[in-house]
């Protein structure tokens, strides 16, 4: 049951109509060269820091017309898309990251809200408090897709390996991690990162990232990566808005983990304090 897999990579702007004529048309472009199941990045429909401004322009995933627009074009196409994320209005105040994943017909197969914020202050000067505007998820999501079943978590998760874990051992063969990473923590970790999660858990990672020089003067990483479930890159995007085609073969994530069956191998532990 193997498959191809397309990963869109962005630029995403101010701009939530010209960002999802982007990311249509490289949607477009991705199944046009035979990719069954396409993800795009975290932050598919707007890149904007002032959280006043944003906050002003998203809208309830009930009202957010590229919701709709997203879904009518996996029916058209005829492929199974994961929109990495959208900026959504939630309950109260705060805003959702939230990754949805779109069946070939055009249905909303699920979602899942961001469950790790990154608040942090880079060497750069930069202060990043993404819990000052969005709300955590409360859940890990698993959806079965034709070829394998499919895991979502979203960028700053990826510093969670129990998360993956838990992905892992319900029977994930491939996770997407759609990303907006800064450039120090990308140089810095990217990589590495992706492919632990995909040895310790032995399947595919998939992280569709947004890359360069946004209009807001943020910069993104880039680098769109696909990982194997043995930890090789596949696949590597650079810095330009663009696609990579991957072929995925679920029974490299069964081989993996028959290889290395870390994942039933779990104990409980207990820690002791320094003492004898």
């Amino acid at each position: 049951m193997r498959f191809k897999s397309a990963l869109v990579q962005l630029r995403a702007g101010r701009d939530m109509d010209a960002n999802f004529a982007a990311a249509t048309q490289l949607i477009r472009e991705a199944a046009g060269l035979g990719a069954n199941f396409i993800t795009t990045p975290e932050m598919t429909n707007i890149l904007e820091p002032d959280r006043a401004q944003l906050k002003s322009l998203v809208r309830p995933e009930s009202e957010d017309r590229s919701v709709s627009a997203f879904a009518a074009l996996a029916k058209e196409l005829g492929i199974w898309l994961n929109i990495g994320s959208l900026a959504l209005k939630g309950d109260g105040d705060r805003l959702v990251n939230r990754s949805l994943l779109f069946s070939a017909d055009g249905t909303l197969i699920c979602r899942y809200d961001k469950l790790h914020l990154f608040d942090v202050d880079l060497p750069t000067g930069e202060r990043l408090r993404e819990s000052e505007a969005y709300a955590p998820g409360e859940r890990i999501v698993n959806a079965d897709l034709p070829w394998c079943r499919l895991g979502l978590t979203i960028c700053y998760d990826v510093r969670f390996p129990a998360l993956y874990r838990a992905l892992g051992q319900a029977g994930a063969a491939v996770i997407t991690v759609p990303s907006a990473f800064t450039v120090p923590t990308g140089e810095a970790h990217w990589h590495v990162l992706l492919r632990a999660r995909a040895i310790e858990n032995g399947c595919y990672v998939l992280a569709a990232a947004q890359g360069g020089l946004h209009e807001s003067g943020r910069e993104t990483y880039g680098h769109s990566l696909a990982v194997s479930p043995w930890g090789e890159i596949i696949a590597e995007a650079g810095i330009e808005p663009g696609i990579i085609v991957v072929e995925i073969d679920p029974e490299e994530a069964a081989s993996a983990r028959r290889r290395i069956p870390a994942l039933s191998h779990d104990r409980p532990f207990s820690l002791s304090g320094s003492g004898a």
